[in-house]
């Protein structure tokens, strides 16, 4: 599952996108053909309803769309996927998407087609939309897999969903070369990053600070650790993880002063609609924040192409990013994550793996009628949002293996397994 977001003005685990890059001859790709196609139909659907020949996506870039009107994340994700779409047909981009519906019945099917401006598999051919699941080994929705023009699976793209998120329409034509240049282009945005130049400009050189109006220069925060909070007080995810960041921030300060060790700071960047709201917001933080409406926001919001909120970009003592995925940290770690580096995380990892040893093959869990396999990282464990609490998980988790339903190695034990059905 997903993290839930808010959009911006925007796995469950797998993220997956097939690309199709056709040839020049004028049939089909019989490899391609066959993907798409069935005994009984040659055909996809319009948005209207139409009839579209299989043969007509030659030569064009093809994305497998595979999602569900009953699942937070897709709809998350599709209005974001159907404006990278609308933007990539209107510089006359080969390209174009089929949705593989995961709906649980017709009007599901409809209701949601109709927000998608690409073809479909029609709901009624069960087995073409059976045998694309299986075919790509599709273990969570949204889904989208980028296959090269050969059509070689050993060079598949994965993480389709990632880099949509990630790169927007830089990411076309989804070919290697494209990824490594854009892979490159933030590798040299990283090596010239530093915390000065990403909180600071020309016209201010301090953050806000409690009481407000109180200031404190950026300068001051060069070697430590800091959290760069995008959020917004008309954000309810973000009013749910806010007490939970509060929490875990106060517990690292205290065991830092503890220790004597490095410091942590948070710097509120700020989505708010008004300055009233921005300042109730901060008002409930012990932290720094930008001032509201400062350039500095926007720049930061392109920076690190920030699709939705809350999002905790956590950046070193040398002012580099260590990692974007602060939030799932905390949610999966609580303190225990900082420092964020690369050995903390694979400390924590192996306690985990050394923790799931003890785990049961199979488990069941009170809100959900099937039962649940123990997966690793490595066989579709993470990431994901635990249905039973709702927070980050990540590395092993219980997992219905027939329809994706997922909770943490915790809250499964934490049910009444004389209840499980039967």
């Amino acid at each position: 599952m997903r993290e839930e977001v808010a959009q911006l003005p925007m796995k469950k685990k797998g993220g997956d996108l097939w690309v199709f890059n056709g040839g020049s001859a004028k049939a089909p790709n019989p490899k391609f053909y066959s993907l798409l196609t069935s005994r009984d139909r040659d055909f996809l659907l319009s948005p209207t309803g139409n009839q579209v020949k299989v043969s007509e996506l030659e030569g064009k870039v093809v994305g497998i769309y595979f999602s569900a009107n009953w699942y937070p994340p897709c709809l998350n994700f599709t209005p974001v996927l159907s404006g990278i779409y609308s933007q990539l047909k209107e510089r006359g981009a080969q390209f174009e998407i089929v949705f593989v519906s995961s709906d649980e019945d017709y009007d599901a099917f409809n209701s949601y087609r109709a927000s998608m401006p690409w073809l479909t598999i029609p709901f009624s051919d069960l087995e073409s939309k059976r045998a694309l699941n299986n075919r790509f080994d599709i273990e969570g929705i949204p889904s989208l897999v980028v296959l090269q023009p050969d059509g070689n699976d050993d060079m598949a793209l994965r993480d389709g969903v990632e880099l949509v998120y990630r790169y927007g329409v830089r990411a076309f034509p989804f070919t290697e070369e494209r990824l490594d240049e854009l892979q490159r282009e933030e590798r040299e945005k990283h090596e010239r990053q530093t915390i000065t130049n990403l909180l600071s400009n020309t016209a201010r050189d301090y953050l806000l600070a409690h009481p407000s109006p109180k200031q404190v220069t950026v300068a001051s925060l060069v070697g430590k650790t800091v959290g760069l909070y995008f959020s917004a007080q008309w954000c309810l995810p973000c009013l749910r993880f806010t007490p939970k960041l509060t929490s875990i921030y106060q517990k690292i300060k205290q065991m830092l002063a503890e220790e004597k060790d490095e410091d942590l700071e948070i710097v509120l960047v700020s989505s708010d609609r008004d300055e009233a709201a921005f300042e109730s917001y901060f008002a409930t933080m012990p932290w720094l924040a930008v001032p509201f409406g400062d350039p500095t926001i926007k720049d930061l919001t392109k920076y690190f192409d920030i699709q939705g909120i809350p999002c905790l970009v956590i950046v070193g003592p040398d002012g580099k990013t260590l990692t974007q995925q602060g939030r799932k940290l905390m949610n999966l770690h609580s303190e225990r994550a900082y420092p964020f580096t690369q050995a903390q995380l694979k400390s924590l990892q192996k306690q985990m793996d050394e923790e799931a040893k003890n785990f049961p093959r199979f488990e069941y869990h009170a809100g959900h009628s099937h039962a649940l396999t123990l997966v690793s990282e490595g066989s579709g464990g993470g990431p994901f949002i635990c249905c039973a609490c709702d927070e980050q998980g990540s590395g092993w988790a219980y997992q219905c293996i027939e329809c994706g339903y997922e909770v943490h190695p915790k809250c499964v034990k934490a049910v009444n397994r004389g209840n499980a059905p039967g």
